[in-house]
């Protein structure tokens, strides 16, 4: 093949930003589905958690919890690794679970400087749902996150994480655990929120209806049961599934709106610069 050729033709699927520093990533690793969005396009590129460095397949992502740094950085240089500028350090947001979220923004921060990053901030998953959702932070706010390994429920007050609890559960168990299983053990973490809070933040969100998301959120047997057990209104957030990376990319479009509210600081001429985590 003519070597113009083929340099134009991999140019062709190669991502240019709008300009140098409006380059950047949203990230939601999961442990069954990994997505990204790209600054400037319009898609969500969601794919398997899943590497293949031998003859068998490795999950570097268990139960919210990385345990296969290299094996998660190999996955995003497989995914994103041809899509990005090869001159060009891109911004990254990446969701994190709430809990034990110290262990996994390390081991995330280390997966991602496969993508060589100029700056990498975390959010909490639940904030990144609220926002991919569109929903009111500046009232008390429930979120039930039913993933693929891990359940998570959240409860948010102006937009900070007040209160979180989490079971090891989630819709990959359906064969061995029934959708009654998860319904009850989302119904007796939100019971704890009510009992252990001395306030009325929990049972606000509770009546003003808890947010769900995640792929639990696409089983109807599972909704319907949390809405009659939990007696209060649900409310499944459009594309579920998606609403993690999404919040993400709003707070990547805002950190390039806005570098200095989210704590971004433009690197000098030469000089890659990591800003502190904001969370």
């Amino acid at each position: 093949m003519n070597p113009a050729r083929s340099s134009l033709a991999v140019s062709r699927h190669r991502y240019r930003p709008a300009c140098r520093q409006c380059c950047g990533v949203a990230l939601d690793m999961g442990s069954a589905r990994t997505r990204a969005w790209l600054a400037g396009r319009r898609t969500i590129v969601d794919v398997p958690t899943v590497t293949f460095p031998g003859s068998g397949a490795v999950y570097p992502i268990r139960r919210g919890a990385i345990v296969d740094t290299a094996g998660a950085a190999r996955m995003l240089d497989r995914l994103l690794g041809h899509r990005l500028p090869r001159l060009v350090r891109p911004l990254v947001v990446v969701t994190t679970p709430v809990l034990d979220g110290i262990a996994y923004r390390a081991a995330a921060r280390a997966a991602v400087e496969v993508l060589r990053p100029r700056s990498v901030l975390t959010v909490p998953s639940a904030r990144a749902v609220a926002l991919g959702a569109e929903a009111d932070l500046t009232r008390p706010l429930l979120v039930v996150d039913v993933g693929a390994h891990l359940t998570e429920v959240v409860l948010l007050s102006e937009g900070a994480v007040v209160d979180a609890h989490r079971t090891p559960l989630g819709t990959s168990d359906l064969d061995s655990a029934p959708p009654a299983e998860i319904s009850e053990a989302v119904v007796a973490m939100v019971t704890a929120m009510v009992r252990q809070d001395r306030t009325s933040l929990t049972r606000d969100a509770l009546d003003r209806g808890a947010l769900l998301a995640g792929g639990g959120a696409l089983w109807p047997e599972i909704t319907h049961r949390l809405t009659d057990q939990l007696h209060a209104p649900l409310r499944p957030v459009p594309a579920p599934h998606t609403a993690a990376v999404r919040g993400a990319a709003r707070l990547l479009k805002a950190a390039h709106t806005h570098p200095a509210v989210t704590g971004v600081v433009p690197p000098p001429a030469g000089h890659p610069h990591r800003s502190p985590d904001p969370t």
